[in-house]
């Protein structure tokens, strides 16, 4: 806002900002984010924490609350800064959240993961009692800052980690997406989502796959921001990845979680009739190229028993099973049959 800005340049208040900083990122990056806000002048905080799936916790939430009450921070016009991954942006969402009731605060993601997936959306949350994000809220940030420049700095797995989730939106909603991640997938791992002029056969595969990913992230989840309706197509890969994740961590991270989930659901979908045979091999063999897992030891008939009988409980006591039709559609379905799983769980296994 231009008008914001003129003000903030002629007020006579220094600016003032408290920023919550992945430890691992602020080894990084934590002396350019410093020298920025020295060189503008800013009076600023810089509070680095470890923000893992095992460290997300009501008690790192009030450890920064602390540290925002010991700032005095004025919750209208100072907004909470959230750099790091997923991890980070959940907690910091939350803690900003509950602050004088609701701080505002804005996302830094710095992996694939979050850039394409929690700066979307209003979610924040921590887990709770061995359960992933049991405790959160809906809180959306005032802004979410994009720079892939970030991406160049994380492990060969962590895009990896991230493909899951836009291969997600891929198979749901768009069938260009999917052919981009078919195409393209080896060079984006290669490249880190970094724009390179010199790969121009490629064209600029990575600003088209991210920003198509948002792009129809935002489609599903604007109209439905507070989750009022339960059909959503988002929560494919999400019916029993979070009891898989939560059982075997810290050997899957979320994304791999996820796909593992919605590679047994494309084998659902098949044996359900909905997705040609071709068409599977073809999303089995995408995985593949995104160096993704497609199967995990720790998934058990169990364990998915387990994972949808809690779906039935938080879902208004219907599975809203999200299920690909083709590639690039699909539907949400009530009426899988305990049978039909567990013929699409045996080929799964046996393949």
């Amino acid at each position: 806002d231009p008008q914001q800005t003129e003000l903030a340049m002629v007020s006579k208040r220094k600016l003032r900002r408290f920023i919550v900083i992945d430890e691992v990122v602020d080894k990084l990056y934590g002396s350019e984010v410093r020298e920025y806000f020295e060189e503008n002048n800013v009076q600023h905080k810089i509070l680095a924490l470890p923000t893992t799936e095992e460290t997300k916790s009501m008690d790192l939430v009030l450890n920064i609350l602390h540290e925002v009450q010991s700032f005095s921070l004025d919750r209208r016009t100072e907004p909470i800064i959230a750099i790091g991954g997923g991890v980070c942006l959940d907690i910091v969402g939350l803690a900003a959240s509950l602050y004088r009731r609701r701080t505002p605060y804005i996302r830094v993601p710095t992996t694939l993961l979050s850039y394409v997936d929690a700066s979307v959306g209003a979610k924040n949350g921590v887990n709770f009692l061995q359960c992933k994000n049991k405790l959160g809220g809906y809180t959306p940030p005032v802004a979410s800052f994009l720079d892939r420049s970030f991406l160049q700095s994380i492990p060969r797995r962590h895009i990896s980690n991230g493909l899951g989730e836009i291969l997600k939106m891929a198979l749901m909603k768009h069938k260009g997406l999917f052919d981009l991640l078919k195409n393209h997938g080896k060079y984006l791992l290669d490249t880190k989502f970094q724009s390179c002029n010199s790969f121009a056969h490629h064209g600029d595969a990575a600003l088209q796959t991210t920003r198509i990913a948002i792009e129809t992230m935002l489609e599903e989840l604007a109209p439905n921001l507070w989750e009022d309706d339960l059909d959503r197509l988002v929560d494919f890969g999400h019916l029993i990845s979070p009891e898989l994740e939560m059982r075997v961590l810290p050997s899957l991270m979320h994304g791999e979680a996820v796909n593992i989930d919605m590679a047994f659901m494309t084998y659902v979908a098949h044996a359900r009739g909905l997705l040609a045979a071709e068409d599977k091999e073809q999303i089995l063999q995408c995985m593949r190229g995104l160096e993704l897992p497609v199967w995990h030891s720790g998934c058990s008939w169990a364990l998915i028993q387990r994972a949808l009988r809690e779906r039935l409980k938080h879902s208004g006591g219907q599975l809203r099973m999200p299920l690909p039709t083709g590639l690039g559609m699909a539907d949400i379905f009530n009426d899988t049959s305990e049978e039909t799983l567990e013929r699409a769980y045996e080929l799964w296994v046996k393949d």
